[in-house]
């Protein structure tokens, strides 16, 4: 029965996603039958397509071929079904104004096209450069005098997979590195796939520098892979890997706990020792030192603020992505990019992310590197 609701509701998904802008873009009136059977043909074999793209692309094959041309499908037909909805507003004011068939849905259909085609290439462009840097300042009351002004670069959601983007991880650190940060954080979501396909990306990120540290955490693409191969992969290139444990920093006489907790998609992966401990994480801290708290999903505020926690720094939400998947992104996390405070002591800083997951593309969700500056009260 579990099989059946999931295939009713991946059927009912394909349907709105690719019936509504064929029904826009295909069902004109006047248009040659020939166009109409040709679009049809399209929209349909694009339909039946995309999951089997998708699985073979992201499933136990793990097809690089398969996940891009999957993936560039689904963000394709994820701006045209946005557009296409808008496009219905287009169409009644264009019917108030006195504009009528067969005009009317024509030009509903060519600005659904184009404005389709413009954020497509232009998300493709922002999804593939380096990501500009935003530079946050976090005041922490409980900070000491020598860690004021301390500056922590963060990176998330990397996820290099199918395309190859050797270059941008090269570009990425260099970039890190003329920031001269005290310290550097991943905040997961490192890559997808296994080490053995992926490290040449992933490699670069051995050469940033940061005299306090180097830390990463574990999100939750890592355990649809090689988490604990990721985790030791990454502490070969020099990172400090905070599975459900803590790091201490000092400099003039004031420390600051970095603590980091597994991705709770951890807990039901079958790995032993996996998913978020954060009393693990802070066993043994002095409750007079504040703590940086690194973890994926933003939901899991909610264990920071019991535990007193200063600031947890997260991603995982891409800050939708791709408009306005944002909309779902919030029914889910409590965040989806920036600063924010919950409870009386606890701030959440979450960012958008420096890549992508599946489709290259970005529409109205830059990609960024953070720059938190750390002041006291």
């Amino acid at each position: 029965m579990r099989g059946l609701r999931r295939g009713a509701l991946l059927g009912v998904a394909l349907l709105l996603l690719f019936g509504e802008p064929w029904s826009v873009l295909v069902l004109l009136p006047e248009w040659p039958v020939a166009g109409t059977i040709v679009g049809t043909v399209l929209f349909a074999g694009a339909a039946l397509g995309a999951p089997a793209l998708m699985v073979l692309g992201h499933g136990p094959r793990q097809s690089d071929r398969a996940a891009r041309l999957g993936d560039g499908l689904l963000g394709t037909i994820w701006v045209l079904f946005a557009w296409s909805v808008f496009g219905h507003l287009l169409r009644l004011v264009l019917l108030l104004s006195g504009v009528d068939d067969p005009a009317r849905p024509r030009i509903v259909a060519a600005a659904t096209v184009v404005v389709a085609a413009v954020l497509l290439g232009v998300g493709n462009r922002i999804a593939m450069r380096v990501p500009p840097v935003r530079e946050v300042e976090v005041v922490l009351p409980r900070l000491g005098a020598g860690l004021d002004g301390l500056r922590v670069a963060v990176v998330t959601d990397t996820h290099f997979g199918a395309i190859d983007r050797t270059r941008w991880s090269e570009r990425l650190v260099a970039e890190l590195n003329r920031l001269r940060p005290d310290v550097v954080c991943h905040g997961g979501d490192l890559a997808d796939g296994p080490v053995a396909k992926r490290r040449k990306q992933v490699d670069p990120l051995g050469g940033v520098e940061a005299p306090l540290g180097r830390f990463y955490i574990t999100g939750n693409h890592e355990y649809f892979g090689e988490a604990p191969a990721w985790l030791e992969h990454m502490a070969g290139l020099g990172w400090d890997t905070l599975h459900n444990r803590s790091t201490l920093i000092e400099r003039d006489g004031a420390r600051l706990l970095f603590a980091g907790i597994d991705d709770p998609t951890g807990a039901s992966s079958g790995l032993p020792g996996h998913g978020p401990d954060l009393p693990a994480a802070l066993a043994g801290a002095d409750p007079d030192v504040p703590v940086f708290l690194l973890a994926h999903q933003p939901k899991q505020v909610a264990q920071a603020v019991e535990a007193d926690v200063d600031l947890q720094v997260s991603g995982h939400t891409h800050g939708g992505q791709i408009w306005p998947f944002h909309l779902l992104v919030r029914l889910d996390q409590p965040a989806l990019s920036g600063l924010t405070r919950h409870g009386p002591r606890t701030q959440l800083y979450t960012s958008r992310g420096a890549g992508f997951w599946g489709p290259p593309f970005r529409v109205f969700a830059p990609n960024e590197i953070a720059l938190l500056t750390l002041r006291r009260g």
